[in-house]
């Protein structure tokens, strides 16, 4: 297994990343939110344009994950005022999971907080999103808080925040 976690440079590479976001998103988060609420965070937050905006406007770097050069997954990051660095996607298809690659992901996130000159990462995960807060906690990671968003459309995001202190 050769995996490849590299920024994406290239309008195309955005494209393909959200495309596969899409497909991620409809695998993973069934039974956990509606199928309509799904559908408007994709558009809101995982689109090419919204991921287009996201790099542009606000900070964030976004990298591909390839299998043997199948992208399988993505990352968004970006440091954040103060001592914080935001992870604010991470996500792989189900087939490539259980086979190290997510915590791979996670390495390059915690390298990259680390040389933003950053002393922690945090995330934002759906409270019942429970295999993603035990892969967490797992990896070091602790609950600090909670937050209800509201990300208009009618809905909300009911998330833990965590944090892991570099």
């Amino acid at each position: 297994m050769a995996v490849t976690i590299e920024k994406i440079t290239a309008d195309e590479e955005l494209r393909e990343v959200s495309v596969l976001a899409e497909k991620i998103w409809h695998e993973c988060f069934v039974g956990i939110i509606s199928e309509a609420q799904i559908d408007y965070m994709v558009g809101k937050f995982q689109s090419y344009n919204a991921m287009k905006e996201q790099i542009s406007d606000q900070g964030y770097s976004y990298y591909a994950v390839r299998d043997n050069g199948d992208i399988c997954g993505y990352i968004g990051m970006k440091p954040e005022e103060g001592s914080r660095f935001f992870l604010s996607k991470l996500y792989l298809r189900k087939d490539k999971r259980n086979k190290g690659i997510a915590s791979q992901m996670l390495e390059k996130v915690i390298a990259e907080a680390k040389a933003a000159g950053k002393s922690s990462v945090y995330l934002t995960v759906n409270k019942h999103n429970r295999h993603s807060i035990d892969v967490y906690i797992k990896k070091g990671f602790r609950m600090i808080s909670d937050a209800v968003t509201d990300i208009g459309g009618g809905f909300v995001m009911d998330d833990y925040i965590m944090e892991y202190y570099l």
